[in-house]
């Protein structure tokens, strides 16, 4: 009769993990760093080193003070908010609107859409150009088209702060509100068409059917771009820089605006790298309130 011994099985232990420069030698390894090393260089002198030295310039102390006792720099900042909180929100409603009608299959509106997708579509500067043309003063086109067909004399737009900063937020919506309308637009087509129907069955209208089938459906999306949105328009130079140029006397620029006349016009690079710091304690809080937002409609939903 044989024994037979029992033996308990041996887990199979995972294979160690050794570093990725083990398994190279010789030809491999060179290669490997002849292909890292440029793009590290390049990381490192275009992108590591200037944001290091930009944050070594704009952090004295001094220049948060010197900003917080210059009028233009408070002017820039209420700019600032009032640019980004209005132009934001109406974009991202007027857009979520805009998606419901495109929504409709009728043959005039879909050859209206790409019509209405072509200011996204163009470079940022002709477009900004053109809206500055048509404003810079009596031979801008608006002022023309009010004097030649009804006899006004129109106002200088750019010599206000008020219609100036208007203006600028215009541009900034004509430019941008045809891509978030896609977006929006997407977000309905990826809604079943079952809910829809059922809702419509149940006797839901129009509104109610917008209110607690569709609205619930794109909360997450709508807040996610609205925070997308924001911190762009926080960033956004162009705009203001071609439309306004500031005018009057730097009273609708914006903190990014001011910042380049500071760095450039001024010769002051470090009060213009310290003032687009002030943006970021800014930035931050948005984009927490926004994430808090967004985990509430999580839970809700």
């Amino acid at each position: 009769m044989t024994d037979f011994a029992v033996r308990a099985p041996i887990a199979a232990q995972p294979p160690r993990r050794s570093g990725w420069h083990r398994h190279l030698h010789g030809s491999e390894l060179v290669w490997a760093l002849a292909f890292v090393l440029p793009y590290a260089a390049v990381f490192l002198a275009l992108v590591a080193y200037p944001m290091a030295y930009g944050l070594w310039l704009g952090a004295r102390p001094e220049l948060f003070a010197e900003l917080v006792s210059d009028p233009r720099y408070l002017r820039s900042l209420a700019n600032t908010l009032i640019f980004v909180t209005v132009a934001v929100n109406v974009k991202m409603v007027a857009a979520l609107f805009l998606s419901g009608f495109f929504m409709r299959r009728r043959k005039w509106i879909k050859a209206l859409l790409p019509i209405y997708i072509l200011p996204w579509t163009l470079p940022a500067v002709p477009a900004y150009l053109s809206f500055h043309w048509m404003l810079v003063g009596p031979e801008g086109l608006l002022d023309q088209v009010l004097y030649d067909y009804f006899g006004i004399n129109g106002p200088v737009w750019f010599n206000s702060r008020g219609l100036a900063l208007t203006w600028n937020i215009v541009a900034y919506i004509w430019k941008w509100m045809p891509l978030w309308t896609l977006i929006f637009l997407a977000g309905r087509l990826s809604i079943p068409q079952d809910l829809l129907d059922a809702a419509e069955i149940d006797g839901a209208g129009l509104y109610r059917r917008f209110r607690h089938v569709i609205l619930p459906l794109l909360a997450n999306l709508y807040f996610i771009s609205t925070l997308i949105s924001t911190i762009w328009t926080f960033g956004d130079f162009t705009t203001v820089f071609i439309v306004s140029g500031g005018a009057p006397a730097m009273a609708s620029d914006v903190l990014s605006t001011l910042a380049l006349q500071y760095a450039l016009d001024l010769g002051n690079p470090p009060l213009g790298i310290a003032m687009g710091l002030t943006a970021v304690p800014l930035m931050i809080v948005v984009v927490v309130m926004l994430m808090r937002r967004l985990r509430k409609t999580e839970v809700q939903l």
